[in-house]
């Protein structure tokens, strides 16, 4: 499983957890500071852009439903979501 280094997949909680599937799960941390490795952190950009910056929102709900709309209209052309988030070596 790859993951980044936020502070909740090194908690002490987890412990327990990854001892008992050490067999069957590898973590694989990508390097502090790797926003270009992360796919999602492209999407949150990608997000914010469309729908978030230079607007007000008088309510939660507004902002829920226009992400919501913003994920469904992405949804309907997967190679443009490729194209955006994945990254080329």
């Amino acid at each position: 499983m790859i993951l980044d280094n936020a502070r909740i997949h090194h908690a002490k909680l987890l412990i327990p957890f990854l001892t008992e599937m050490k067999d069957r799960l590898e973590l694989v941390f990508l390097p502090p500071y790797s926003p270009q490795l992360n796919a999602v952190e492209g999407l949150w950009k990608w997000l914010k852009s469309d729908v978030i910056n230079n607007v007000f929102y008088h309510t939660v709900t507004e902002i829920r439903i226009n992400v919501e709309q913003f994920m469904n209209e992405i949804m309907k052309v997967p190679l443009t979501i490729i194209d955006r988030l994945c990254v080329r070596f």
